[in-house]
């Protein structure tokens, strides 16, 4: 599904630069649940964001069903992160003048799908991750827990192929995040999902079906 090859990313200023990872491969097969673990400043949330097309590498590929995503022109880009996948971060980034299934609506509206299927769409998902009895509250109305719910509904509504979530757990007390990631599996299996899970927590690491290690621009398997 997805497929790093001789991954680079080097930060320049004007007086040095600095290298993330120099060639770093990866390849992760359809279905696969792989945790991405290592230090802090490490560059896992960079590598993430180059399979996403968030970023783009100093040098190398990253293949989505052997197309090289860095061959397409910012448009293309945009659509296929839009249709193709679903991001969640440590920090949810939801709007807060807006209502829980305002926020889930949002990669529907961007993508210039119909009004009412859009909002059904957005409260079938909130309903499947716990959230019935809040779809109208505001994001400072909602607890942590339940904002890192909304984020997930929103990275699913549009029913993407790949979830990249990068420290999803990481603002949340031991058992809410417990709670999330066993969401973020049980949503893997019944929606097909190929996902790349970065995350500090082990116990979440050993639940996923690969561990990848990076440290010091060394990236290997556990």
């Amino acid at each position: 599904m997805i497929r790093a090859q001789n991954l680079t990313k080097i930060y320049k200023t004007p007086g040095s630069e600095v290298t993330v990872f120099d060639n770093l491969n990866l390849e992760i097969r359809k279905g696969g649940l792989v945790a991405v673990i290592g230090p802090s400043g490490a560059g896992k949330s960079t590598l993430l964001h180059l399979l996403g097309g968030l970023d783009t590498p100093t040098r190398g590929d990253v293949l989505f069903k052997n197309q090289n995503i860095f061959d397409w022109g910012p448009q293309e880009l945009a659509r296929f992160r839009n249709q193709h996948i679903g991001f969640v971060f440590q920090f949810h980034h939801l709007l807060p003048e807006f209502t829980a299934v305002e926020n889930t609506m949002m990669p529907k509206l961007i993508r210039g799908d119909k009004g009412a299927d859009i909002e059904s769409a957005a409260r079938r998902m909130l309903d499947r991750v716990g959230l019935t009895h809040r779809l109208e509250h505001k994001i400072g109305e909602l607890s942590g827990g339940e904002q890192q719910r909304v984020a997930i509904a929103r990275a699913l509504v549009g029913q993407p192929q790949v979830l990249l979530a990068d420290e999803p757990t990481g603002n949340l007390d031991h058992r809410t995040g417990e709670t999330i990631f066993k969401m973020i599996r049980e949503l893997h299996a019944e929606r097909d999902l190929t996902s790349v899970i970065v995350t500090h927590n082990e116990r979440i690491a050993v639940q996923c079906d690969e561990v990848w290690e990076l440290d010091a621009g060394v990236f290997r398997r556990q």
